[in-house]
C-alpha cells in the first residue's frame, strides 16, 4: 500500500471517527486515501477553526482530536488552536502536509520547518522522513496526546513520503494504567486534612479529565469540606443543590470564595492545573498547608509550597483518603454559597435594555436542558458565564482557561455538537471573538447542524475596557463597529435574531434551541455592570 493509506489505517487503528481540516497540494494522497477509509472528514474554512474543533473535540471525549492542514501558511494557521489544546491539556494530534524531502535543505516555495515550529506548543513534534516509521509515529503521538496531562501533538507528512511504497500495519494499541498513590503520601494527606480547622477543595480541570467527578463529590460529603472549582471545572460538583459547592474561583479580583481561601488553613487541590488560575492570586501569604492530589506531580511555584503531594490515579486517591481521614463536623463557608446565590438571582426579573450580563445567563440557564453545552469564547462575558453559570454536570460549560485563546466558541460548538449529537449546543461568544472565526457559520450550515450562536454585542472588546477603566479611569482603542449580525447570519443560509428587548429573549432563546438548523442571536449587553462587580468587589466584606 501507499504510505498515505498505512498512514490513514494507523488513524482507524486509534479510533478516530472525525478529522477536521482543509485540503492541500501537499496533502494530496492522504484526502485520496480517506476516501476508502470509515474516518469522517468535516471540511472547515480556516485551519484555526479546524485545530478548535479538534481541540473541544478532544475535551468533550477524552480521545484525541484531530485536525489536518496543507504546508507553510495552512500549518501555521493551526498554531492557535494547536497551543490552545495543548495549555487547556485537551488532546489532539495535528497533521500538515509538507513539500518532498528533496526541498527540505534549501530555500523553498512555502517550506518551513513546521517540526520546530510547532515542538514549544506541543507535547511531541515528529516528521516523517521514511515510511517505515509511520506505525511507531502515529502510535507515539495518540500515546502521548492521552496520556497525563494530556495536550497536543503534532506530525509532519511530507508529499512523497506519502507515495511511497510500504508494507506495515499499525501497531497494538494499548493504554497507559495510571499508578495507585502511594501509601505514605495518602495517610499523610489524610493526616493533615484530619487535623485542619477548616479546610476548601480547588477542583481543577484534571477531575474532568480523569473522569472522577463522583469521587471528588463523594469525598467532599464525606469529609464535609467545601469545593470551590476553576472556569474550566464547572460542573464538576452540581451547584444548585450541593450545599458544599462554593462556584467558580478565577475572577482574578476579591470575591466571595477569595474568602474561603483567607479563612482556610488548608487548601486540597485536586486535579488542578496552574494555568487554570495562578496561585499568587488565591495563595498571596504562601503560608497555607497545600495538598497536591493529581495524576502528574506539582508545578514549582514560589506561590504553591505543597505540603504533601499525592500523585496517581485520581479516582483511587480520593477513595483511600477519604477513608483515612475525619470527616468535619461544620464550615463557616455556607454564607459565602449564599451571598453568591443571591447575585445569581439579583437581576432574574431585571427587564432593563441593554440586557444585563446577570439576566443574560440566567435566561440562557432557564433555556437550556442540564446536558446541554455552553461552549464560551473568550472576553468579558466569559467572567460573568464563569461565576455566574450554574453548571450540574461537568463537561456542559466549556472554557478555554488555559491558553484563553479568542475565537474558541463557533468553531468549538461545531465539534461538540458533532462529538455529542444528542445534545443542544450554544456558542456563547463576544461580537469579537464570534468574527475571528464566524467564517465556520458555513461549516455549521453545511452540515446541517443544530446550534445556536449567543453573540453579546457591546461594539468594543469589552474585557480590556473593563481592565482599562478599572486601572485608569479611561478606556483606549477598544471600540469598533459591527455588520448587522442578522443579515450576516442569513448571507450564510443561517437563520439571525436581533434581541429588541429584554422581554423576549428567553423566548428567543427556546425556541432557537428547538430549531434543527443554524440560528445566530445578536443580544445587545449592558457592560456597565463590569466596573459595578469590581466596585462590589472591592468593598466586599468577608461575610464569614
Amino acid at each position: 500500500m501507499k504510505a498515505a493509506e498505512l498512514f490513514i489505517k494507523c488513524l482507524e487503528n486509534e479510533g478516530v471517527e472525525c478529522i477536521y481540516g482543509i485540503p492541500g497540494e501537499e496533502n494530496l494522497e492522504f484526502m485520496d486515501a480517506l476516501l476508502d477509509s470509515s474516518i469522517r472528514f468535516v471540511t472547515v474554512r480556516h485551519e484555526q477553526g479546524a485545530a478548535f474543533m479538534a481541540d473541544v473535540h478532544g475535551r468533550l471525549t477524552g480521545k484525541a482530536g484531530v485536525c489536518l492542514a496543507t504546508l507553510g501558511p495552512g500549518a501555521t494557521n493551526l498554531i492557535t488552536g494547536v497551543a490552545d489544546a495543548n495549555m487547556d491539556h485537551a488532546p489532539m494530534v495535528a497533521i500538515a502536509g509538507q513539500a518532498a524531502t528533496n526541498r527540505l535543505h534549501k530555500e523553498s516555495h512555502q517550506v518551513l520547518d513546521l517540526e520546530r515550529i510547532f515542538h514549544p506548543v506541543t507535547k511531541y513534534s515528529s516528521r516523517l522522513l521514511t515510511p517505515n516509521i509511520i506505525s511507531e509515529v502515529v502510535r507515539k503521538a495518540f500515546k502521548v496526546a492521552q496520556t497525563e496531562k494530556s495536550g497536543a501533538c503534532f506530525i509532519e507528512f511530507p508529499e512523497n513520503i506519502a507515495e511511497m511504497p510500504i508494507v506495515d500495519e499499525p501497531l497494538p494499541v494499548k493504554h497507559a494504567t495510571v499508578p495507585e498513590p502511594p501509601r505514605e503520601r495518602v495517610e499523610y494527606a489524610a493526616k493533615v486534612i484530619s487535623e485542619a480547622q477548616n479546610p476548601i477543595i480547588l477542583a481543577g480541570n484534571g477531575v474532568i479529565r480523569g473522569r472522577a467527578w463522583q469521587q471528588l463529590a463523594d469525598f467532599s460529603a464525606r469529609l464535609n469540606i467545601p469545593v470551590t472549582n476553576t472556569f474550566m471545572a464547572k460542573g464538576v460538583v452540581p451547584f444548585a443543590k450541593n450545599p458544599l459547592a462554593l462556584g467558580s474561583a478565577g475572577l482574578q479580583s476579591k470575591d466571595y470564595v477569595t474568602c474561603g481561601f483567607d479563612r482556610a488553613d488548608v487548601i486540597i487541590c485536586i486535579g488542578y492545573d496552574l494555568v487554570e488560575y495562578h496561585p499568587y492570586l488565591w495563595h498571596p501569604t504562601k503560608d497555607r498547608a497545600i495538598v497536591h492530589i493529581d495524576m502528574s506531580p506539582a508545578e514549582v511555584d514560589a506561590y504553591y509550597p505543597v505540603t504533601v503531594g499525592v500523585v496517581g490515579d485520581l479516582k483511587h486517591s480520593l477513595l483511600r483518603i477519604a477513608e483515612l481521614a475525619t470527616p468535619h463536623t461544620g464550615h463557616a463557608m455556607r454564607a459565602l454559597r449564599d451571598i453568591l446565590v443571591e447575585d445569581m438571582n439579583q437581576h432574574r426579573d431585571d427587564f432593563s435594555f441593554p440586557v444585563k450580563p446577570q439576566k443574560l445567563i440566567w435566561d440562557l440557564r432557564t433555556a437550556m436542558d442540564l446536558p446541554d453545552i455552553a461552549v464560551c469564547d473568550v472576553g468579558a462575558h466569559k467572567m460573568w458565564m464563569s461565576r455566574m453559570f450554574r453548571c450540574e454536570r461537568p463537561n456542559t460549560c466549556i472554557i478555554s482557561n488555559g491558553f484563553a485563546s479568542m475565537g474558541i466558541a463557533v468553531p468549538g460548538a461545531i465539534a461538540a455538537t458533532l462529538a455529542m449529537p444528542d445534545r443542544r449546543v450554544v456558542a456563547v461568544t463576544g461580537d469579537a471573538g464570534f468574527l475571528m472565526n464566524s467564517q465556520e457559520l458555513e461549516t455549521a450550515v453545511r452540515l446541517g447542524i443544530p446550534l445556536v450562536v449567543l453573540i453579546w454585542n457591546d461594539g468594543g472588546y469589552g474585557l480590556i475596557e473593563w481592565k482599562q477603566m478599572n486601572r485608569f479611569g479611561r478606556k483606549s482603542n477598544v471600540d469598533f463597529s459591527n455588520p448587522d449580525f442578522v443579515k450576516y447570519a442569513e448571507s450564510f443560509g443561517a437563520r439571525g435574531i436581533h434581541v429588541e428587548k429584554t422581554e423576549e429573549l428567553l423566548s428567543i432563546l427556546q425556541e432557537a434551541l428547538l430549531h434543527d438548523g443554524v440560528t445566530v442571536i445578536d443580544c445587545p449587553v449592558d457592560y456597565s455592570e463590569n466596573l459595578k462587580l469590581t466596585k462590589q468587589m472591592g468593598e466586599m466584606v468577608c461575610p464569614i
